[in-house]
């Protein structure tokens, strides 16, 4: 929260002008090049007008020349150039500008002449988002969905995986119980504690969004929210709301937040205000307004859901299979999938097995789909997403539906449409064919453990269900990146990092012939020319003469990186030239890796490569790449690194580059090198 204030200081009493003091915070989702690089131009540009500056990065590795209380205390102003929340509390008192990363590359000079009468910001205002435009590639409300999801997905893994070891190592069969573990056995206490992870996901996942909306007063009403939110006894519903109640009750938590923020107060009030009266106040009207006004339609769609499919029990098996299969699938563990799952299970004591075993062959659909899709499409998705997915595939194979919820909640509009067409085909095979279940559970754990009969055209079912969800969710979120490629905000820089570790190779010897494949795959030779001796090692000798050309021929951005790719190639360390290009164009759908000032460093993590490699290149008339500032890109790093590079090295690396390029001198060297090999001596200045 801010509030407008009078003019800057201009003297320090003694009769002579004071020397401005001005601090600055950089930040971006990845902490690599856009961080340092809107560092180093406020810096540069703060130097020029004579004014003291010290800038804070928030990278990957961790905040770097960190501000403390001496440095607030003496301070001026903050700008803060971020694409990511960033802590304003300990700036109570001082002139605050908030804006993009981009900003910080594209306009440090005006930031400096706005932060000079920018409004005063207050106790408990809220953490920054980015200010028009300034590199702000998605918005406030995806951020905070996806700040949710990254909460949520460690309690699903645990608690599914758990949940899944005890029923596989210490349950059975039981036709009035499903899978059961025997009471006060050792594995029931290892289930007890896989569900209390699985019974805090809908909270963590409410609270989580809260909070990136509203800041830490908005933890606690979006917490207990989404608790009341997956508890329907509270609101009369045999089934709570589930992960989409969550995600209702942390929108509407993290916003009331925001709105009782605005209310001003008398200033005494105004320290008790972010710890005790909104979260008290925000909670309470939360909790009683999903209670009383959103409960009652669940509970009602619940009812009368129920009542619907007890009037289908004599349709086709087909028609009753794949409605069933829609339901399970479409809110996993919410009030459409528990009216299906109930009616199911209810239907086992009166002998009737078959809608049970519709129901059990669409229960793996979802989580197996989705983990099949992250291991069919590996650059669609982050590593935290790849990692989630192989414990979906194993929380399916125990019939546990939650473990596609942090996909669904991640990309509902493309997930939730391949988990329900994929469910509908699972329990429309099963209906068919009339397969039976004699237990309330599903997946393949329980036909492995005999309760399943027409056990062949069960496991048909699922494999084929799970692959309809798996190919049609690769297509939609394939797609959807496509279609957001051309609205990709400049100078965000979200979305895979390079990683780069271990020791590069030499230089070659004068005069040797480099191989390059061209567009067609084709390894052509050129001769590079003799030179002053070259550096041992540029970059920790990840960039060699090999991996160095000093004409770039492409004329746009795809061809610049297939040529880049092919010169990566030539060092011998790239063995699928074509899936480094897919990965490094996905990484650019995600945001442009044009930095400004005629940069653009393009990269990949991927198994395409064998090991870590850089690759430079100048283009004399400049390739555009979406960059910031609106300049063409004439000087081009490209990094690739395997999935499996780990560590901090390639940050530290990154982060001198991007200062050093930050220096006209050094890019006008750069420009005027000859050849590879003076090319490499003026990036040996990188220290």
């Amino acid at each position: 929260m801010t509030s407008p204030a009078g003019p800057p200081p201009t003297g320090g009493g003694s009769g002579e002008q004071k020397r401005l003091r001005l601090l600055a915070v950089t930040a971006c989702p990845t902490g690599i090049a856009h961080t340092y690089m809107a560092a180093e131009k406020l810096a540069q540009a703060a130097e020029s007008r004579g004014i003291d500056m010290k800038v804070e990065t928030q990278g990957s590795i961790g905040a770097e020349n960190v501000l403390d209380d001496n440095d607030v205390k003496h301070a001026d102003g903050v700008i803060v150039a971020a694409d990511k929340d960033v802590d304003l509390s300990r700036f109570a008192g001082k002139r605050v500008l908030t804006v993009g990363v981009a900003e910080g590359i594209r306009r440090p000079e005006r930031l400096i002449e706005q932060v000079l009468s920018a409004p005063v910001h207050t106790e408990g205002g809220a953490p920054t988002a980015p200010a028009g435009g300034g590199g702000r590639e998605r918005s406030v409300g995806y951020k905070a969905l996806m700040n949710g999801v990254s909460y949520m997905i460690p309690f699903v893994v645990v608690g599914g995986l758990l949940i899944a070891i005890s029923l596989s190592l210490g349950g059975h069969t039981d036709p009035s119980g499903g899978l059961v573990i025997p009471k006060d056995s050792f594995w029931m206490d290892v289930n007890n504690i896989g569900v209390i992870g699985f019974t805090l996901m809908v909270p963590i996942l409410s609270g989580y969004i809260a909070y990136a909306i509203g800041d830490r007063p908005a933890l606690v009403p979006g917490m207990i929210g989404g608790w009341i939110a997956n508890t329907g006894s509270l609101y009369d519903s045999e089934a709570g709301a589930g992960f989409i109640g969550a995600i209702v009750t942390g929108f509407l938590a993290g916003y009331l937040v925001l709105w009782i923020k605005k209310i001003k107060v008398p200033k005494f009030a105004q320290p008790i205000m972010p710890i005790i009266v909104i979260p008290i106040v925000a909670t309470t009207a939360l909790g009683l307004f999903f209670i009383y006004v959103i409960g009652k339609p669940i509970s009602w769609v619940f009812e009368h859901l129920t009542t619907w499919l007890s009037g289908m029990t004599g349709t086709s098996a087909i028609l009753l299979g794949a409605i069933l299969g829609l339901m399970i699938a479409f809110d996993m563990g919410g009030p459409v999938n528990k009216t299906a799952f109930l009616f199911g299970a209810g239907l086992i004591a009166t002998g009737n097995q078959t809608v049970m075993g519709m129901c059990a062959a669409a229960i793996p659909v979802m989580p197996l789909g989705q983990g099949l899709a992250t291991l069919i499409r590996k650059r669609l998705y982050s590593e935290q997403e790849r990692e989630t997915g192989l414990a979906s595939l194993f929380m399916g194979c125990f019939g546990i539906s939650e473990g596609a919820i942090p996909f669904a909640a991640a990309r509902p509009a493309q997930v939730i449409p391949a988990n329900m067409l994929g469910g509908a085909v699972a329990g429309a095979i099963a209906g068919v064919a009339g397969v039976e279940d004699a237990v309330p559970h599903g997946g393949p754990i329980v036909a492995v453990l005999g309760a399943v009969s027409g056990v062949p055209m069960f496991f048909v079912a699922v494999l084929i269900g799970t692959a309809v969800t798996a190919l049609t969710t690769v297509a939609l979120v394939d797609l959807g990146e496509r279609r957001r490629r051309g609205q990709a905000v400049p100078g965000a820089a979200v979305g895979l990092e390079p990683v780069l570790v271990g020791a590069g190779v030499g230089a070659p010897g004068a005069g040797a012939a480099v191989g390059a494949p061209d567009a067609g795959g084709v390894v052509a030779q050129r001769v590079v020319p003799e030179s002053a001796t070259a550096p041992a090692e540029v970059l920790s000798g990840y960039l060699t003469e090999q991996t160095v050309k000093v004409e770039l021929e492409a004329t746009d951005k795809e061809s610049a990186i297939r040529e880049m790719a092919g010169l990566l190639a030539g060092a011998g360390k790239v063995a699928d030239v074509d899936e480094l290009v897919a990965t490094a164009l996905r990484r650019e759908a995600q945001g442009t890796t044009g930095l400004g000032e005629e940069i653009a460093i393009p990269h990949a993590k991927t198994e395409a490569v064998t090991a870590p490699i850089v690759g430079f290149a100048r283009s004399a008339e400049g390739v555009e790449w979406g960059s910031p500032d609106g300049t063409q890109a004439r000087l081009v790093f490209m990094i690739a690194v395997p999935e499996a590079a780990a560590g901090d090295e390639h940050l530290r690396i990154l982060a001198l580059l991007s200062r050093k390029l930050m220096d006209a001198g050094f890019r006008e060297r750069l420009l005027a090198a000859g050849d590879e090999r003076a090319v490499l001596g003026v990036l040996s200045e990188i220290r």
